[in-house]
């Protein structure tokens, strides 16, 4: 998902015997300070722990408490595990070069990584959505909600986000197959990400701007419409609510929702219009931590801490999986 102008770069002069369809990639991370690459690896390898451990009790605490098996946890739970998925894109790759100090990835490879990368992105931004048009049937048609939220209905809607998001993912990684490239290529960035590439190519890529611009504004605006029209909706019903403990209430089952909305469709726009004036410098890679790492690792904490259900749930998951103490036998 990205923000880009439709110009396309001028077709490179380059001796068509240097150019290949299979070049050899170097990602440069995020400093080649070489001091400061254990304090980097510390750090990503940690928040890449709390990340898969922290969304994977809420898949389990969800799975396991029958009073959890509602559309919103259902949600919650596909939420959690693209977020694993989102961060083992990128993350795992960074750590195995700053091990091996190494920093190539194959062709091959990097086109994995941005098919993975931009599938769990186009997922996010579904499955936030149909979050915000749960609760906004949840509150506006309360009556109606276990009808038209039924199991048939949350797991059909997931299956064509799943979908959608594959038949993109793949149309953009066909356009990419069709450009030339240098040999050896360096991408100021921690993972091959479709904008830098595009910009690497020694071709003429203005079909390719207008694809990845026109996919951009119906796969991230028509979700982000969405949300913003569920909302108004959602606002509308809380303030004919007479009284205050009612309106407290039906706004607190939205309060972890709207965080996370906040937190994921800010940092995504903070990445872009920080690349759009960092254009091609290695700096412009720190901001996509937020939403690549930082964003599903604080997920869990933002849904576990505000919602009492859900942390009732933790606690009984974690008390029957603790190690029992030894039997003392007379």
């Amino acid at each position: 998902m990205t923000v880009f102008s439709l110009s396309s770069q001028p077709v490179s002069h380059m001796d068509p015997q240097n150019l290949t369809r299979r070049p050899e990639f170097f990602l440069l991370g995020l400093s080649e300070d070489p001091e400061l690459q254990i304090y980097i690896f510390v750090l990503f390898l940690s928040m890449f722990l709390i990340t898969v451990l922290g969304n994977l009790l809420i898949i389990l605490a969800v799975i396991s408490d029958p009073h959890l098996h509602t559309p919103m946890y259902f949600f919650l739970s596909n939420l959690s595990f693209v977020d694993i998925c989102f961060t083992s894109t990128a993350v795992p790759k960074m750590l195995y070069n700053i091990q091996t100090h190494s920093k190539a990835i194959t062709y091959a490879g990097c086109l994995t990584q941005m098919y993975f990368f931009i599938l769990f992105t186009g997922l996010d931004d579904f499955i936030l959505a149909l979050m915000a048009y749960d609760r906004f049937v949840a509150i506006c048609h309360p009556l109606h909600y276990p009808v038209i939220m039924n199991p048939r209905l949350c797991g059909l809607l997931v299956l064509v986000s799943w979908v959608i998001s594959h038949l993109h993912s793949l149309l953009e990684i066909l356009m990419v197959l069709r450009l030339f490239f240098s040999m050896h290529l360096e991408i100021p960035h921690f993972f091959c990400e479709l904008k830098q590439i595009v910009q690497l190519a020694h071709s003429d890529t203005f079909l390719n701007n207008v694809v990845m611009h026109s996919v951009a504004v119906m796969l991230v605006g028509g979700p982000l419409a969405g949300i913003l029209y569920s909302y108004s909706k959602i606002v509308s019903s809380i303030r004919r609510i007479s009284s205050a403990q009612g309106k407290f209430k039906a706004f607190s089952t939205c309060a972890s929702h709207l965080s996370v909305v906040s937190l994921f469709y800010f940092t995504l726009l903070g990445v872009y219009l920080s690349s759009a004036v960092t254009q091609g410098s290695q700096s412009s890679a720190i901001p996509s931590v937020m939403y690549t790492v930082v964003t599903p690792m604080l997920n869990p904490f933002i849904y576990s801490l505000r919602n009492k259900n859900l942390m009732g749930a933790l606690k009984r998951l974690l008390h029957r999986t603790a190690p029992k103490g030894p039997v003392v036998r007379d």
